[in-house]
This record gives structure tokens, C-alpha cells and sequence, in this order.
């Protein structure tokens, strides 16, 4: 797809080769005028054939970065296509047909420009969440700390190796995994990156996939000052799914509540109370923002988080009700020193069924980082986790 696309670019670009030296003649010649839509003086019939030169230059630029995988392609594309089309409008008679590639190019073109729109606002958003005020240092957790958990909390706290370590007030991590909007649609292999605060509890969640393989589909699911808001646009031209209410804020705080398996250290924030119920079974309450979301964690022997469950609402909007919707654990690995469920799928509790719409796959994870992924002075590279921890077959 991308090779074919590069290759269509430059061998549009390279036919305005052919175009540069034919009208080029013409112009000496003096008769270029004689062939476009408007009189061209000498001056501007030279111009006009060094103006094929210049759309050749810039689509086949365009067609070497795209095949580079460089953002910027698609601004010199856009430059080249529409120059193209301006000089085939001049000279209509004889090179309307470039009208064809034109328009066919500009599709992509144009939604290249509008994935570069969504990636700088999404950034936007991220860079907010990271700069946030914070101690310049993070406490560390103290033994004396977790006592008053629930012993299965406690145990999960010990074993995860965040006591006597900095507590995370910032954190990044990468994911892959599959997602699907149905029960009965194919899986959709995707590729995410996280970002949390969890002073004031936060979290922005960008993620790409392709639907059929073909036409790209990115989101962004974010939880901000209590609200929630997921949007999901088809070729980043068509919005899928753009909701926030009061059922997706419900839904957005629950997965934040959920997703601290990945940097436990925040179990101990205050806005989240632990209540126990058995030797593996603990209800975590988060407060926030006037709102109040709940969901019941599995522990096993080892200290291990092997799921969660809770009632959350399945979308937005009037028609959206109450839901079983559960996380299940089935690896773990340590990154940089704590211990997290490292794969697993989450799912809901339909009348129909369970419905499992997204399994997931942790492959960084980094509390306090300088920066967003890619982007910070000096980026590093991912962490090399330990060996992955898969469940008991018993538990399987």
C-alpha cells in the first residue's frame, strides 16, 4: 500500500517531466500561448514551463519522504498536486487527463494533513497533562503506608516492588493489542501509548488500528478535571465516535480506576479507599471531581492484580445503561522494577454473552518520564522487561 502510493506519486510527478520539455519548445518557439486556455506573454511562457519542472520536483520530494515514512510528505504532495492541477487547468486541452491522478492523490493527501492535525492537538493534550505541577521529587512508599490495606492490597503492594520506591506522579506506557466494535467484526490489530497524572488523576489515550487492513482508524480516549471524552475518526477526515457525558465521564474514571494496575503506587492516593472482602477480593471506591466510580480487584496467592470488575456504563447518551464490564490479567512482567499484568483482554457481560472488544499487551512502562514517547530531550529508548509471568494453568 505505502510502496504502491509512493510509486504513483512519482511516476505523476515524473509525466510533468515530459510536460516541462514539451512546452518549454513551445514557449521558445513562441507558441505556447497559441495552446493554453489564456494568453501567456514570452516571460510568462517561460514561467509557466518552468512551473511543470517545479510540480515534478516537489511530487517526487513527496513521493521519496512518504516512502521515508516522514511526516512532511504530504505538505510538498499538497504543493505538487495543486500546482499540477492549476497548470492542467491552463492547459485543459491537452492535459485534463492529469485531472484524474490529481483528484486520486488527493484523498490521502488531505487525510495525511488532517492525521497531522489530530497528532498536534492529541500532543497538545499530552504535553498539558505532563507539565503539570508536581513535587519536584516523588516520595517515596513507605512500609507504614500500606498497613492499613486490606491484606490482599497490602500483599499486591509488596509484591509489585513499589515499596521503598519513588511513587509515580506521571507515566507513560506503550501497548499493542486488538480491538473490535462487535462481537461478530474481525479483529482490528492496534498500536497505543498512555499518558497519566495521578496527583489530580488524569489520562490521555491515543491509539491506531485499520479497519479491513485498509483505511486507517485512529482515537483518543482522555480523562481531564473529572471529565471524559472519547473521539475515533475513520481516516482522521470522519468522526466515529465523538462522545462525552456524564455516562462516558462514568466510564472514563472507571478505566483510570482500573488501569492503576500499571503504577501501583497509586492505590495509596487519596481520592481511592479500599474496603476488604475476602483473602482475594478488595473493592476500590475513587472519588473525584463529585463523582464516585467503583470496581471490585482479584488478587492471587503471589500477590498478582488477575482481574477487575465493575458496572460501567456501555457508551454515552440516553439510551447507555449500567453494564458488567470486567479486566482480565494473563501475564506479568517487571519494568523498571515493578511488577504489572503485562497482557490481558477486557470485556463486557452482555444479555447475549461476554463480548471481548480489546486485548491488550504492555510493551513500556515508565513512571515519571521527562517527556512524552519520542519527543523529550534525549529519548530514550524501551525498557527491557523481565521474563513474562503467565497465569496458573489452573487459572487459564
Amino acid at each position: 500500500m505505502r510502496l504502491g502510493l509512493a510509486l504513483l506519486i512519482a511516476l505523476h510527478g515524473a509525466i510533468h517531466l515530459i510536460g516541462y520539455r514539451e512546452w518549454s519548445k513551445l514557449a521558445a518557439a513562441g507558441e505556447l500561448s497559441a495552446r493554453t486556455v489564456l494568453p501567456l506573454s514570452p516571460t510568462g511562457s517561460r514561467i509557466f514551463a518552468l512551473l511543470w519542472l517545479t510540480a515534478m520536483l516537489a511530487l517526487l520530494a513527496a513521493a521519496a519522504l512518504y516512502a521515508l515514512r516522514r511526516d512532511a510528505w504530504w505538505a510538498l504532495a499538497l504543493f505538487g498536486v495543486l500546482l499540477s492541477q492549476g497548470l492542467i487547468v491552463l492547459a485543459w486541452p491537452q492535459a485534463k487527463f492529469g485531472t484524474l491522478v490529481n483528484v486520486l492523490l488527493l484523498l490521502p493527501i488531505v487525510s495525511a494533513a488532517a492525521h497531522a492535525r489530530f497528532s498536534r492537538e492529541v500532543d497538545s493534550e499530552v504535553r498539558a497533562l505532563l507539565a503539570r505541577p508536581s513535587e519536584p521529587h516523588a516520595s517515596s512508599v513507605e512500609p507504614s503506608e500500606i498497613e492499613r490495606l486490606p491484606a490482599p492490597v497490602r500483599t499486591w503492594l509488596e509484591a509489585s516492588g513499589v515499596v521503598g520506591r519513588e511513587r509515580a506522579q506521571m507515566v507513560r506506557l506503550k501497548q499493542r493489542g486488538e480491538l473490535r466494535a462487535s462481537p461478530d467484526s474481525a479483529w482490528m490489530p492496534t498500536e497505543a501509548e498512555q499518558y497519566f497524572a495521578v496527583d489530580e488523576p488524569a489520562f490521555v489515550w491515543k491509539v491506531t488500528t485499520k479497519m479491513m487492513g485498509i483505511l486507517p482508524i485512529e482515537g483518543r480516549d482522555k480523562y481531564v478535571a473529572g471529565k471524559g471524552q472519547m473521539l475515533i475518526k475513520a481516516a482522521s477526515l470522519v468522526d466515529i465516535v465523538d462522545a462525552a457525558d456524564e455516562k462516558i465521564d462514568q466510564g472514563a474514571m472507571l478505566r483510570f480506576l482500573g488501569e492503576i494496575v500499571w503504577f501501583p503506587s497509586a492505590a495509596l492516593s487519596p481520592y481511592i479507599a479500599w474496603e476488604p472482602i475476602d483473602a482475594t477480593t478488595a473493592k476500590a471506591t475513587m472519588r473525584h471531581a463529585g463523582k464516585v466510580a467503583s470496581a471490585v480487584f482479584t488478587f492471587d496467592p503471589q500477590g498478582r492484580v488477575v482481574g477487575l470488575q465493575a458496572e460501567r456504563y456501555l457508551g454515552g447518551g440516553a439510551d447507555a445503561k449500567l453494564t458488567p464490564w470486567s479486566v482480565s490479567c494473563s501475564a506479568w512482567r517487571t519494568f523498571r522494577g515493578i511488577r504489572i499484568p503485562s497482557q490481558g483482554e477486557v470485556l463486557w457481560k452482555l444479555e447475549g454473552g461476554s463480548f471481548s472488544y480489546y486485548r491488550w499487551e504492555i510493551l513500556d512502562v515508565e513512571h515519571n518520564p521527562a517527556g512524552p514517547y519520542g519527543r523529550e530531550s534525549g529519548a530514550r529508548t524501551l525498557a527491557d522487561p523481565g521474563p513474562s509471568e503467565p497465569a496458573p494453568k489452573n487459572a487459564q
